[in-house]
């Protein structure tokens, strides 16, 4: 394990692979292990954490290969944290943003890694805080994660992120309904991306369209007014005028200390849920209570007992054994 710690701080990417391999298994040892690495793994380097969402057919992986490319040539080390969905039926899961992103993929300074959502929640998977870790260890500069679409539950990537840029199309109209409030209250930045050809008139209207509805919510950050932006990633338009945006932000947050509070919240956030999903896993491995929840699932799909009744059966029989 200390071996595979300073390769990882070298910037190894077979030791960050074989890593974030091991976060993302579900076998206790190896969760074990990840713990141990991730104790080890503690240190000072703050990377530039960048959440990216977006409606279906936005161009998300356009995006960021577009934005990645022009971090580096910026002088910065890139890592790429995408979340595949994963089918409820099989759990499988394609993992094709890293051939979709095949000129950054080939960059010296990018490392990407797909992993898939694994039906966790907030479009990203269940350990990228940990993985995030393991990538800020490595000390890449800008760590970007791409979550699985825009929706209700999305707004989780601004939870473990500094920045949350939010992508859309133009012609906003219809899609505006369609979008969230809390969502958009939490973008950070907002980039009309496919503003090209025929399609810039709409995209100038959607950033008049966007700016307006930003001017009748609360901002996350008062100094901060939520930009518009447009740019087209397949033409390479408007990427360089977002990096900027991006930097001025961080030398914002950074030097008014919103930073320093914003990643104290993260890390109690995580110990929260790190919390409720190792209570979880208590009541999944105990034997007794396997058998005893089998048999209230039983009573409540039979309408014996109502769902409510059965958890807090469970719960006492749980408390019972601790006695």
């Amino acid at each position: 394990m200390i071996e595979l710690a300073n390769k990882i701080q070298s910037g190894d990417r077979r030791a960050i692979s074989k890593a974030l391999t091991l976060i993302e298994s579900s076998k206790s040892d190896h969760r074990q292990y990840a713990l141990k690495l991730l104790e080890m793994l503690q240190d000072d380097h703050l990377a530039v954490r960048l959440g990216v969402s977006g409606v279906p057919g936005v161009g998300k992986s356009t995006f960021i290969e577009s934005l990645g490319l022009q971090l580096i040539s910026e002088g910065k080390s890139v890592a790429v944290l995408s979340v595949d969905p994963s089918s409820a039926i099989t759990g499988g899961s394609i993992l094709g943003d890293k051939t979709r992103m095949e000129m950054l993929s080939r960059s010296t300074s990018a490392y990407i890694r797909p992993s898939p959502a694994g039906g966790n929640l907030g479009g990203v998977a269940r350990r990228t805080r940990e993985s995030i870790a393991i990538l800020e260890a490595a000390e890449f500069d800008v760590i970007i994660v791409e979550t699985v679409g825009v929706g209700q539950s999305e707004t989780v990537v601004a939870g473990m992120t500094d920045l949350f840029l939010l992508l859309l199309l133009p012609g906003g109209g219809d899609e505006l309904q369609g979008i969230k409030r809390g969502i958009m209250e939490l973008a950070d930045i907002i980039v009309v991306n496919k503003a090209d050809g025929e399609r810039i008139p709409d995209a100038n209207r959607a950033v008049s369209e966007y700016r307006l509805a930003l001017s009748l919510m609360q901002r996350r950050i008062q100094e901060w007014e939520t930009p518009v932006l447009t740019c087209s990633a397949r033409d390479g338009t408007g990427i360089q005028e977002v990096s900027s945006v991006i930097e001025t932000y961080i030398d914002l947050v950074s030097t008014s200390g919103y930073l320093q509070s914003l990643r104290a919240s993260q890390r109690v956030l995580w110990f929260s849920q790190e919390l409720d999903s190792a209570l979880a896993q208590l009541l999944r491995e105990n034997p007794e209570l396997v058998k005893e929840r089998e048999d209230l699932e039983k009573h409540v799909h039979d309408k014996n007992i109502s769902p409510v009744s059965a958890s807090a059966q469970l719960i006492t029989s749980f408390l019972n054994q601790r006695k």
